[in-house]
């Protein structure tokens, strides 16, 4: 079934809270929806949303917004190690997350609580505690809206990296729309606990170590640290963390001036440093600047502070805290969130 609403409010459907509205809302709930749209009458441009928690939208935007209501999630168990489950794209992640955790699987804990609907986090690539989306997903069906077919991408044709995907690129920019994805989950016991604190905190908590006591102790560290989008507005990570070469991070060592530098070390000599320290090098934790603030205890995170922020506010504080981080450290921070 396909839902139409002209003017529609977008407030709800964006986790920072901006009061924007689009000319025409779509809601549909079957891949089959899709091939019944006349794409040709819809105003444009057309920009397909999740759960609106990786978007800043800066006003209102004149085409059409389609929304994912494909909503199922199924077990094909063939008795073996590996377990696959396909998942509608407008399923909540997290949910999936929770269901794989209950079966006792393997592969998905360490995402818990990462906000976003499944067919957004395909293109994304979303990814928490060494783990990322790529890790569990067997294949991508898409829906070509230059074609009008059912298109399948396996694992590797997603070309998948870090926040980035074969469906990000330029050429592909609202070609495939996601309809479904394959997860492979396995029964084997295997925790990554290396990353973040995570090991202290599964330990801390006793008992066996489950999928199930891993997630829940990504999510008491998660909640720990983030807002809650119902609460106080924000798209989660604002930044990519820059990945650089040995001489760029040799520059940063030297600007740090003697303080130590987290980082972790990548194939090909390559460095991944947090975004969040060099944010807060910088002075900005827990800054405000208007309706916008950086988050207290993540200054990776900025957030719709006054509950009433206006979209110009938050561009301006990203454009701030991107000019002091490059005066500083001769880095420059690319957003994770798309900027619409």
């Amino acid at each position: 079934m396909i839902t139409r609403t002209e003017n529609y409010n977008l407030r709800s459907r964006n986790t920072f809270g901006m009061d924007v509205s689009c000319a025409l809302f779509v809601e549909y709930d079957s891949a089959g929806d899709l091939a019944q749209l006349d794409w040709e009458a819809l105003p444009k441009p057309i920009l397909h949303v999740g759960g609106g928690s990786n978007l800043l939208f800066t006003g209102d935007f004149p085409g059409t917004v389609l929304h994912s209501a494909i909503r199922y999630v199924k077990f094909v168990d063939m008795g073996l190690d590996d377990v696959l489950m396909t998942v509608g794209a407008g399923v909540v992640f997290d949910e999936f997350v929770q269901r794989a955790c209950d079966a006792s699987l393997w592969g998905a804990e360490n995402l818990s609580l990462i906000p976003g609907e499944v067919g957004a986090c395909a293109v994304q690539n979303v990814g928490a505690y060494g783990a990322e989306f790529k890790d569990i997903v067997s294949g991508v069906v898409c829906f070509d809206t230059h074609t009008g077919d059912k298109t399948v991408f396996k694992q590797p044709e997603c070309a998948y990296g870090y926040r980035d995907s074969i469906f990000k690129r330029p050429e592909n920019k609202g070609r495939y729309i996601v309809t479904s994805v394959l997860f492979r989950l396995s029964r084997r016991r295997g925790p990554r606990l290396e990353y973040g604190g995570l090991k202290a905190a599964v330990e801390a908590a006793g008992g066996p170590v489950t999928p199930l006591s891993v997630r829940e102790a990504v999510l008491g560290i998660r909640r720990a640290k983030l807002p809650d989008p119902a609460e106080t507005g924000s798209a989660g990570s604002f930044f990519k963390n820059p990945v650089l070469d040995r001489e760029r991070f040799s520059r940063i060592l030297s600007a740090a001036e003697g303080q130590e530098v987290p980082h972790y070390d990548l194939p090909g000599g390559m460095v991944k440093v947090p975004a969040a320290w060099l944010i807060e090098q910088c002075g900005f934790k827990g800054c405000r600047r208007g309706g916008a603030g950086v988050w207290p205890k993540q200054p990776l995170v900025l957030v719709n502070a006054s509950g009433s922020a206006r979209p110009d506010e938050i561009v301006a504080l990203k454009d701030e805290i991107v000019a002091v981080v490059r005066a500083r450290f001769g880095v420059t921070l690319e957003p994770e969130v798309v900027i619409v």
